[in-house]
């Protein structure tokens, strides 16, 4: 069966060497490597709990489309968001541009 034209394509991931790490968090100010662990990750609070989970609603709609999901938790009106590709057992190009989303909808 063809591959419908709404489908995402199947990229090529590739697992961020060291210089794209830090180029990447050059434009990512807020986010930060999880030590230990090639991952990065962010902590958003909100007015209260009600504007938490409407975030994560937009933010897990877009994830679903990019095939791309966030690990996160939420007490109340703060999210903690840690991305990372397990496919590559690292950090990819998804994380830089779900991280990217999750900035520009978080300063709505």
């Amino acid at each position: 069966m063809p591959q419908s034209s709404n489908q995402p394509k199947k990229m090529t991931l590739k697992k961020l060497d060291a210089q794209e790490q830090a180029d990447a968090l050059m434009t990512l100010k807020e986010w930060s490597l999880v030590e230990g662990r090639e991952a990065i990750k962010r902590t958003l609070v909100f007015k209260d709990f009600n504007a938490a989970f409407g975030f994560m609603t937009r933010v897990a709609l877009y994830a679903d489309k990019a095939d791309h999901h966030p690990e996160w938790f939420n007490v109340y009106n703060r999210v903690e968001i840690t991305l990372a590709t397990h496919d590559v057992q690292g950090l990819s190009v998804r994380d830089v541009n779900l991280a990217k989303f999750i900035d520009e909808i978080y300063k709505q």
